[in-house]
Parts: C-alpha cells; structure tokens; sequence
C-alpha cells in the first residue's frame, strides 16, 4: 500500500524517520544512501555505520577493466570502399588504410577518411585580356577527384582554394595568349585542353592530391557595352559560313556532271574515231579485193560496177529520164508506178532489189535496141 495511506506507519519514501509533518524529504540524505548503496556494489568494507571507505584492488581493476573496453569499442570505425582514410599519430602522418572495418587508438591517432572517387566540381568565372587587348568575360567549370589522399590532408592546408586560385592563372594565362575571335568561337575547345594541362602542372608542383577529369569552356562572351556589335560579327561570319556552304554544294553538284558530260563526250568521239577507222578500213580491204577481180575479169568486173551504182543511185529516185543517143526522143520511166504494179510483189516502202535492177536494166536496153534498128531502117528507106 501507498506510504501515505492510513496504516502505513507514515513511512518515509526515502527512508528517512517520521518528521511528524508533511514537508519535503532530504535530499542530501537520500544522496547519502545512494553513494553508499553503490559503494556496497563496488565492494568497500564500511561496517555498517554507512560511511564509505576507500575502493579496493579489485574494484580499481574491474573498473580499470570497464574502461579499457570502452576505450577499444571508441577506437573502431569503418571505411567505405570508395574511401581512403589517412592516419596520423600525435599529428604526425602514420599510414593510408583501404577499405574495411579498421581500429586506431583514440586520443592517439586521428584519422581523416576521404572519398577519393566522387567526382567534385569547381566553377570559375570572370574578365580578363586577350592576346589582342580585348576584354573577354569566361564560365568554366572542372571536374576533379582526389587522387593522392595523403598529399590531399597534409601537404596543402585548403586544397580546394589552391584549386580555385591555381584555375583562374591558368585560365588567364591561356586566355592572355589568344586572340579574342577564338575565344569566343572555336578556339574555345582548344583553351579547355590547354587550361586542363596547365591546370594538372600547377596541382602537381603544389602536390595537393588533386587530378583534374575534365574543364569545360561553358560560356564566353564579350562586355556588355559591346555585345551588340559582336552579335552582328557573329550573325556575319554566321552568314559567311552558310554561303560557303551553298557554293559547296553547288560545286559537288556541277562538277560530277559535268565532268559526266565530258567522259561521255570522250567516249562518243573515241566510238566515232573508231567507227571511221573501221569503215576506211573496210573500204581499204574491199578496194583491195576489188582490184584482184578487176584483173582477173576487167569487163564482169565493170559491168558489175556498173549495175551496183545504178542500184544505187535509182534506190534513191522515182523517176528517170534517158537520154537517147542518136534520136531526139527522151525516155522516161516512172519507176514508182513500175514499182506499184509489179505482180511480184518483192518491192515494198521505195525500196528496189537487185532483181528488179536488172529487169528495168534489161528493159531499157532492149527498148534502146528497138528504137536503134527502127531509126537505122528510116533512114536506109530514105
């Protein structure tokens, strides 16, 4: 039951004696019974009086025991794969340990872990004087990383500052020695690659721990007061450019073809030269041939001359006219009706056969004959 309940005797919560009245319990005698409570615990020999004494051997070495262990346990810590952590006993550099579970004694050794795989970014950005004179105003940032995580702690004090002030003399050291055209259009490519050298040499002679990934060019620009006037530079060069390439385009396309148009020229009056020289050729040959038949048979050879030429000439004509020798009497023989009513039916489209040659041959001659023996026997009967 609750010491305040009637029967309880009026006892003290706090096991001090009944004070007769309802005022607050004594703290410094609880506090009292406490430290002899813990006392007990540790072991002291105090005779019952309630007066601690002082703590023996073995209570010295269980507590001695409590805190070694916990000095221990403070002394574990992990390390990260993509961590590095850099140790120094009594200020003074000790070891660089990998990844994993890792003990350093504490109040002894500090130990500073580091990511040295993240990838950090640094941006600069501000005027400076090209090689020309001229005021350019330049964005850039870096990517880096710790590489070095010893040199990275101990050897500079603030790496990432030595960082800043190292980027802005390499900038403006590259910046300095280009002109400002380049600057400003494709040179800028170029002053990264140039920058990100420059950039690792003054890290590496600082050996700060720091490699430099990649610098980007992002913005150039010229002053504010001028911009205007760069623009329409800009929009011109712009305007130049695309010309050029139009005129490009237009030359890749007139040169294939007419280059097409000269090989096909080329070639048309080689298959010319090589027909004509073929033909002469030929005629050449059948000269020859016709020659060696000539002085075998002059007079077939003739007579054969004779009716190809006629075949020739009337394949060409409608109409021809004879004169006769000896009579005043001029013969004409309309070989396109002659043509049309032969029953042979061999002559078609104007065009005469040998056959028909000669059978218009063959007819002129006897009508020639006719009319030659009947001009002869007038003129015996006069």
């Amino acid at each position: 039951m609750a010491w305040n309940e009637p029967g309880g005797n009026n006892q003290d919560p706090w096991g001090g004696n009944n004070r007769g009245n309802d005022g607050p319990p004594d703290l410094d005698e609880a506090l009292k019974k406490f430290q002899d409570k813990l006392s007990g615990i540790l072991g002291s020999g105090s005779g019952g009086g309630g007066t601690g004494g002082g703590m023996s051997g073995a209570s010295m070495g269980l507590l001695f025991v409590i805190v070694a262990i916990l000095y221990g346990l403070f002394g574990f810590y992990q390390v990260n794969e993509q961590e590095r952590a850099v140790v120094l006993r009594f200020g003074v550099y000790l070891e660089t340990k990998d990844a994993g579970l890792r003990w350093n004694a504490p109040l002894v050794d500090d130990v500073t872990r580091l990511n040295v795989t993240k990838v950090r970014t640094h941006s600069s950005r501000g005027e400076m004087l090209t090689q020309d004179l001229n005021i350019v105003e330049v964005n850039l940032s870096i990517q880096y990383r710790v590489d070095d995580a010893q040199s990275f702690v101990l050897n500079v004090r603030d790496p990432e500052r030595s960082l800043a002030q190292a980027t802005d003399s390499a900038l403006r050291h590259v910046v300095g020695s280009t002109e400002m055209h380049e600057v400003l259009t494709e040179g800028r490519e170029k002053i990264a690659i140039d920058v990100e050298t420059r950039l690792q040499q003054y890290l590496d002679s600082y050996e700060t721990g720091i490699r430099v990934d990649k610098v980007n060019v992002q913005e150039t620009n010229p002053p504010r007061e001028v911009q205007a006037a760069f623009d329409d530079v800009n929009k011109a060069r712009e305007d130049e450019e695309r010309l050029k390439n139009e005129a490009e385009a237009y030359a890749n396309g007139i040169i294939p073809e007419a280059r097409g148009k000269a090989q096909r020229m080329i070639e048309e009056a080689t298959a010319y030269r090589e027909q004509v020289v073929a033909k002469a050729e030929g005629e050449a040959k059948r000269f020859e041939q016709l020659l060696a038949e000539y002085q075998k048979a002059p007079k077939v050879t003739r007579e054969r001359l004779y009716l190809d030429a006629v075949q020739e000439v009337m394949a060409n004509s409608s109409k021809v006219m004879i004169d006769v020798e000896g009579g005043n009497n001029m013969l004409y023989l309309p070989l396109d009706k002659i043509v049309n009513s032969s029953a042979s039916g061999t002559i078609r489209n104007m065009e005469i056969s040998p056959q028909v040659v000669r059978e218009i041959t063959d007819r002129v001659t006897d009508q020639l004959r006719r009319e030659a023996i009947t001009n002869t026997r007038r003129r015996e009967v006069r």
